[in-house]
């Protein structure tokens, strides 16, 4: 099976069981985004290409951990020779962060408001990034937001001042204020993603009450100027309800500012727990759209240094996978 349709059946999926030899290393744990206080996930890897899978003892897909990072991964009668990929911080050679595990929002979509509230301090994020940093080639920070959108983003500024010594690039995703973009620049962030979320205006208004579209929209434009093509994204979620040609223009409109968005597949919790993960068909039909939008607008992700755009594991990602 070819990797493109390989992972897109994996993502269709959504999850594995994992059997076999202990896989202490290879499991990561998440306080943000896909997974998001659940049993863990793994990436598993072949050919230098990689897709993370949540942990899920009832899952059909299966894969046994024969030890030291070799693995099979058994799917629709198929075995797959692979790896298990060692994990740094979340997500294999990043230290991909979580600065406050807590959020005064309620996206329908997102568990982190359903978890337990709790803000890293700067002293354990730099002993954290410290401890791995022979081992990473990008630190990622990510909040919620604790308090106020404004406390937050100072306090997350901070933290990149106190990583900066290390001289590993940076990259941010806050929920931006005005002038966000130009105060991360400053601070020396190599990249950043502000997330519209949603296909279209009236589907973030549903799903993301208090927060604005337009602001999003905002930081993105600001942000291309700053910080250069290939070097700014978005997610954009798959499954919430859009249809093809509303993903297909959210992808154009996004690619024609000089922004890569991060095409992602449902992972249906909170609020959308009955919604149902994009089908492999879906996900190879949105791929395609993604693909020439970003050929078009001469964007590149094997450009991206930092977050999910270089790690892929979440998403099938043109120009890597």
């Amino acid at each position: 099976m070819r990797w493109k349709t390989l992972k897109a059946t994996l993502l269709a999926g959504g999850s594995a069981r994992l059997e076999g030899e202990p896989a202490e290393g290879y499991i990561s744990s998440s306080t943000a985004g896909p997974g998001a206080g659940g049993q863990g996930s793994v990436f598993f890897s072949r050919g230098g290409k990689q897709v993370r899978l949540s942990l899920d003892q009832g899952s059909d897909i299966r894969i046994v951990h024969l030890g030291m990072g070799k693995a099979q991964l058994f799917i629709e009668g198929i075995a797959i020779d692979g790896r298990l990929e060692p994990v740094a911080l979340h997500c294999p050679r990043q230290a991909y962060l979580t600065v406050s595990s807590g959020c005064i929002f309620s996206c329908r979509y997102c568990e982190v408001p359903n978890n337990p509230s709790r803000r890293k301090t700067i002293d354990e994020i730099v002993t954290m990034v410290e401890g791995i940093s022979d081992s990473i080639d990008a630190i990622s920070l990510t909040s919620g937001v604790m308090g106020s959108v404004d406390e937050e983003e100072e306090y997350v500024l901070e933290v990149v001042r106190s990583l900066s010594h290390l001289g590993i690039p940076i990259g941010v995703s806050i929920y931006p204020a005005e002038k966000t973009p130009e105060r991360l620049h400053e601070v020396g962030v190599a990249e950043v993603k502000f997330n519209v979320e949603t296909a279209t205006k009236d589907l973030f208004t549903h799903m993301c009450p208090g927060l604005s579209w337009n602001a999003m929209w905002r930081a993105l434009e600001q942000s291309v100027p700053l910080f250069g093509k290939n070097h700014v994204f978005s997610n954009l979620i798959i499954g919430l309800g859009e249809t093809d040609k509303e993903a297909a223009e959210c992808i154009g409109d996004l690619t024609r500012e000089g922004v890569i968005p991060v095409v992602r597949p449902l992972s249906p919790a909170s609020g959308c727990n009955e919604f149902q993960r994009p089908s492999k068909e879906r996900i190879l039909k949105i791929h395609a759209i993604h693909e020439k939008a970003l050929k078009d607008a001469g964007l590149d992700p094997a450009q991206a240094k930092t977050m999910c755009i270089a790690c892929t594991g979440c998403d099938l990602v043109p120009g890597r996978d």
